[in-house]
């Protein structure tokens, strides 16, 4: 059975960083390209960023660049989001998703499904 947890949200003031972290269970984790996804109140589902499954490729949404790191620890199953310089609309419930054997792009960040695992979300409150 497949879990993906994520971890690390929490209320943080504007400027301020977060680590998000989500652990996987139950696959080979090293076939999937791994995602975090965020959905902030009364909006839709958009992608934030991914990273392939040797870690050779990321992409990140423009609303986060320079501001979001992902990686991906193929030996402990987890992939994380450092976020730093947090805004407001940055405030979300964020999700993990992986796509096996997936690519990485600024494209395929815009559509969520093919997605075949995801995790519960973690919230994320960015006060200004």
């Amino acid at each position: 059975q497949v879990q993906m947890v994520e971890s690390g949200g929490g209320l943080v003031q504007a400027g301020g960083s977060l680590r998000l972290s989500c652990t996987a269970s139950g696959l080979d984790f090293g076939d999937y390209t791994m995602a975090w996804f965020r959905q902030p109140p009364g909006k839709e589902l958009e992608g934030v960023s991914c990273i392939t499954w040797g870690g050779g490729t990321t992409s990140y949404a423009d609303s986060v660049k320079g501001r979001f790191t992902i990686s991906r620890d193929n030996a402990k199953n987890t992939v994380d989001l450092q976020m730093n310089s947090l805004k407001p609309e940055d405030t979300a419930t964020y999700f993990c998703a992986a796509d096996f054997q997936g690519y990485c792009s600024g494209s395929r960040l815009k559509r969520n499904e093919g997605y075949i695992y995801w995790g519960q979300g973690t919230q994320v409150t960015v006060s200004s």
